[in-house]
């Protein structure tokens, strides 16, 4: 080996060995300032019932009160952005706040560049008609008819897959959030909404002279999840998360509150899946 060839594998290697270095203390970057500051600050919408909606104009649902026993764990305050949806996942890449609550669907696309709480809920994709609505008995039943979703929501995805497959093909419409497709489902604009079978199962018992649920889902099953970033940066402020989640589950916590908000509550894997859609 030439004196040149072995000062260049020398200065690879201290190359190398100063790179790791970085990456571990990158690591600890975003926990070290959220544990520093005493906040995690976590964007949401707050238009999706039971998880986040207003009531009487304060914010509650599932998330809150999860998020609120995550910050007890973890020994910081939940600091709350809200946003509309199509502008949470951006607002993420961004950099405005550390974590996603929403929560979203776990899917093949989002888990390649985005990382994964354990689910805390289930999240297979339903409809909903109105109560007095006796034609539609079954999903395949949208055919032909105009039917609606949230704005760049995997519920949306998976209705626009399933309606592909039915002839005539429905009229998807697409609504900025869910209550305004909630709106038009009651005043009968359109016939039936695609959301997650928890939040229609809620938004019907809640008013069941107005909505029903058309069963059996049509979605593939799936969960939800809270969103981190993939950055090594934020690797150990995830694992955090985790953790306290974890022991909010375990200790039966996690349980009571989705009883409360979902009168009934979820057998979840203690890892997010791998994704079936």
């Amino acid at each position: 080996m030439t004196e040149f060839s072995r000062r260049r594998v020398i200065v690879s290697a201290a190359m190398a060995t100063t790179l790791a270095a970085g990456r571990a203390r990158a690591a600890e970057d975003a926990l070290a300032r959220v544990k520093k500051s005493g906040e995690l600050k976590v964007g949401t919408e707050t238009q999706f019932a039971p998880f986040d909606f207003l009531e009487n104009g304060k914010a509650v649902g599932l998330n809150y009160d999860v998020f609120a026993e995550i910050g007890k764990e973890m020994g910081v305050k939940i600091n709350w952005v809200a946003l509309p949806w199509e502008s949470v996942l951006p607002g993420l890449d961004a950099g405005k706040f550390d974590m996603v609550a929403g929560p979203a669907t776990i899917t093949k696309a989002r888990s390649e560049r985005y990382r994964f709480s354990p689910p805390v809920a289930e999240a297979t994709v339903a409809l909903m008609k109105r109560a007095s609505d006796k034609s539609l008995t079954k999903p395949a039943d949208i055919a032909g008819k105009a039917v609606g979703s949230g704005k760049a929501t995997a519920q949306l995805a998976q209705l626009q897959k399933y309606g592909a497959t039915l002839s005539p093909p429905p009229t998807v419409r697409e609504y900025v959030d869910f209550s305004q497709a909630y709106a038009d489902l009651a005043a009968g604009r359109i016939v039936a909404v695609a959301n997650s079978l928890p939040n229609i199962a809620d938004a019907a018992a809640k008013q069941k002279d107005v909505f029903a649920v058309v069963l059996p889902p049509f979605g593939e099953k799936s969960y939800f999840g809270y969103i981190g970033r993939k950055d090594p940066e934020y690797a150990a402020l995830m694992d955090a998360f985790d953790a306290a989640f974890l022991k909010v589950k375990a200790d039966g916590r996690l349980a009571k509150l989705q009883q409360k908000w979902f009168g009934q509550s979820f057998d979840t894997p203690d890892k997010a899946p791998t994704p079936a859609v």
